[in-house]
């Protein structure tokens, strides 16, 4: 089946992957690095606008493997031992910071846990580099994490560097994807801006039916006995339709998959109550086209893919960041000219 799961790119960009040149629209936001990578939700994005990727990291082996394979780029491992002056410089840097210490299922413990601290070696490596702009995303309960003092610590601490702040939380099912991922984003530049020019989307729902595969391996199907039991315990309004079960056991189901989670249980979401979601599938529902390869097992590929970041989130954001970025540069002009 052909593949449309990627939304359309912003007509300014269209065909830019194809140009040698950078595109002028970009204003010089050419080079970026790609912290915490994972499999590449930032890339795509961002190579989709034309940019190129000049670094990247992240501490998982396979994730490191499955990167390199897509991309043509090794990542470096932790970053907490990288020197900052082994980073090659870049206009825009990007990073999914863990989200566990913020999120429901990580008990929320925040920069109480170790994993929380490392936001921190993001604002070491600011300090020195000196990005253009920055892109952060992670779980929307850090909104609210102690009393929303987490989120007030991050914008601080940007704030300190000199950057404009500015953060939404956004929802992959506005942006077209059968998914129901809602997660902050913040972009910060250094160019001043008074109210961040988030993209305003109304983009249809794609159906379930262009992501789901037509002819799933038989290794997917769940046994009898748990599908009796899924199907003796609900009936569905939706053909195709997600079946979601949560901790506390409730089935509901929707024409849409709630949230990919890398920790969930193997049969946390089944389509029509009777398999389990396939890694192209998984794939396709945070918007990475079928161009990527996928490298690792199911196993590694499910726990990757519930850690992405939808890439249209991203590009929203880089849109964004663009605007900001396009004003400063004709607010100069303007300023010079007279």
């Amino acid at each position: 089946m052909k593949n449309e799961s990627l939304p359309a790119f912003p007509a300014m960009v269209r065909n830019v992957v194809a140009l040698k040149k950078e595109p002028d629209f970009l204003c010089g936001l050419n080079k970026f690095v790609d912290m915490f990578c994972g499999i590449g939700g930032f890339h795509q994005a961002a190579s989709s606008f034309g940019m190129k990727c000049v670094f990247a990291c992240d501490v998982d082996d396979e994730v490191r493997c499955a990167y390199s394979h897509n991309y043509g780029l090794m990542p470096q491992g932790d970053i907490s031992r990288l020197q900052t002056k082994a980073i090659p410089d870049h206009d825009i840097f990007f990073a999914g910071f863990p989200c566990q210490p913020f999120s429901i299922i990580g008990e929320r413990k925040g920069f109480g846990d170790i994993r929380g601290t490392l936001f921190f070696e993001i604002i070491r490596i600011l300090e020195a580099k000196r990005p253009r702009a920055v892109l952060l995303e992670n779980v929307k309960q850090l909104t609210t994490h102690n009393k929303k003092k987490t989120l007030k610590r991050i914008i601080q601490s940007l704030e300190e560097l000199e950057y404009h702040v500015g953060w939404k939380v956004l929802n992959a099912l506005d942006f077209g994807l059968p998914h129901k991922r809602e997660r902050i984003l913040i972009a910060a530049t250094l160019d001043p801006f008074d109210n961040f020019p988030w993209p305003v989307v109304e983009k249809p729902m794609k159906p379930l039916s262009e992501i789901l595969e037509s002819d799933p391996d038989p290794k997917h199907y769940v046994s009898d006995r748990i599908r009796k039991r899924r199907q003796a315990a609900h009936n569905s309004n939706y053909k195709p339709g997600i079946w979601h079960e949560n901790k506390a056991g409730n089935i509901s189901s929707h024409p849409f998959s709630c949230a990919l989670r890398a920790g969930a249980s193997y049969n946390y979401l089944l389509v029509d109550g009777e398999r389990r979601l396939t890694p192209r599938e998984m794939l396709r529902l945070q918007g990475f086209p079928d161009s990527f390869e996928i490298v690792c097992n199911d196993s590694q590929t499910r726990k990757q893919t519930g850690n992405a970041v939808p890439v249209p989130l991203v590009m929203a954001g880089i849109e964004g960041i663009i605007n900001v970025i396009q004003a400063a540069e004709t607010a100069r002009e303007s300023e010079g000219a007279s």
